[in-house]
């Protein structure tokens, strides 16, 4: 069975590890480097972002 294709862009994802301060081991050492709690801070922060752009969506046009 193959790797499944990630939801999220690499571009979204370094954003978010430049955000969470774990940028230059990825750069460095690639996403395997990562701690599992960075992998599971990156998720959080992903899925908070797009809660709120979906909250923010409803409330647009809810208007």
């Amino acid at each position: 069975m193959g790797r499944r294709r990630g939801i999220m862009s690499e571009e979204f994802k370094m954003e978010l590890a430049k955000e969470l301060g774990f940028y230059d081991t990825v750069k460095a050492e690639g996403w395997g480097a990562i701690t599992t709690r960075d992998a599971g801070n990156l998720v959080k922060r992903a899925v908070q972002i797009a809660e709120e752009a979906l909250a923010n969506k409803n409330n647009t046009s809810a208007r």
